[in-house]
């Protein structure tokens, strides 16, 4: 293969920021035994950028927290270009201009990831459709080869009565999880202490590092756009169906009519506009698709 374009580099923004302070996890809390973490308890989303907490003073291990495909203040598009520039920035080495350098980069060029957690509150009744699309978009960033890598861990024990936690557990083994456990990932329980999560990184620690998480092979070493990449391609799919949904919901809207529902048509409107704002900066541009198409670019 020929020299990289770094393509990816394209995707940061002056004002990335990723840094050692948090917004969100009661798992990193717990963890490190401070309250160095904001944990949202509302229906606000707390973490919006990528931030990362150095483990241990001596060894360079560092636990980072990242933003879900579900923020309440934050496109989807734009969550996905943080984790993915985190992610590529992580593992290759920096070229760019000292303007656009990111705080991370003292840390990480050349950086592995040992191995990610997955975070899920058993007190939810049933898997939405918005968890759903958390975790496809998940298994697309990390893709088949990190399976081994992956602790896929149930959280707020305390807040379920045991045989109710216990039966949201087995449908989470037996059905949502079960093509990854398959696979060779873990299913653990955080009991909220730090023992508990402790074990759980531990088990992270003794194993050998990832190469590379799918994401960051597509960017650095493929060389694609971010709206090649599994990830991107399969937000856009997503987005093209809300898409869909919002189309649905205006013209039930407009048919109901009248000036009771004048303020609904005008936010699902502006629903409509932002998911196409999105949708079209996923689109791989015609050029690359059609060089894609004659066998002329690889991945």
């Amino acid at each position: 293969m020929g020299p990289k374009n770094r393509k990816w580099e394209k995707e940061i923004k002056t004002g990335d920021y990723f840094i050692e302070d948090g917004r969100e996890g009661d798992f990193i809390n717990t963890l490190l035994g401070g309250n160095c973490a904001r944990v949202g308890n509302d229906l606000q989303s707390e973490t919006q950028h990528i931030h990362h907490y150095q483990l241990t003073p001596n060894r360079r291990i560092f636990v980072v927290d990242t933003p879900g495909f579900d923020d309440t203040s934050t496109k989807d598009r734009e969550i996905l270009r943080r984790i993915a520039v985190w992610m590529a920035k992580s593992c290759a080495t920096s070229v760019l201009p000292a303007r656009s350098r990111l705080t991370l980069n003292r840390y990480s060029d050349k950086a592995k990831v040992g191995g990610i957690i997955y975070l899920q509150e058993i007190t939810q009744a049933r898997v939405t459709g918005t968890v759903r699309r958390n975790f496809d978009m998940f298994e697309k960033l990390c893709g088949p080869n990190a399976a081994t890598h992956i602790i896929l861990t149930t959280t707020k024990w305390s807040d379920v009565k045991p045989d109710v936690g216990a039966q949201r557990e087995i449908q989470l083994r037996d059905h949502f999880w079960n093509d990854m456990l398959r696979d060779g990932s873990k299913m653990r329980q955080f009991r909220g202490t730090q023992n508990s999560a402790k074990e759980i990184v531990q088990e992270i620690l003794v194993r050998r590092a990832l190469d590379a998480a799918q994401i960051q092979d597509e960017l650095v070493e493929v060389d694609k756009l971010l709206s090649e990449t599994e990830a991107g391609r399969t937000l856009r799919y997503t987005l093209k169906e809300a898409l869909e949904e919002q189309k649905k919901m205006a013209a039930r809207l407009r048919t109901e009519g009248g000036d009771d529902f004048r303020d609904q048509v005008i936010e699902n409107d502006s629903k409509i506009r932002a998911l196409l704002g999105q949708i079209s900066a996923l689109d791989i541009p015609l050029g690359r698709r059609v060089l894609r198409a004659l066998g002329l670019l690889k991945g």
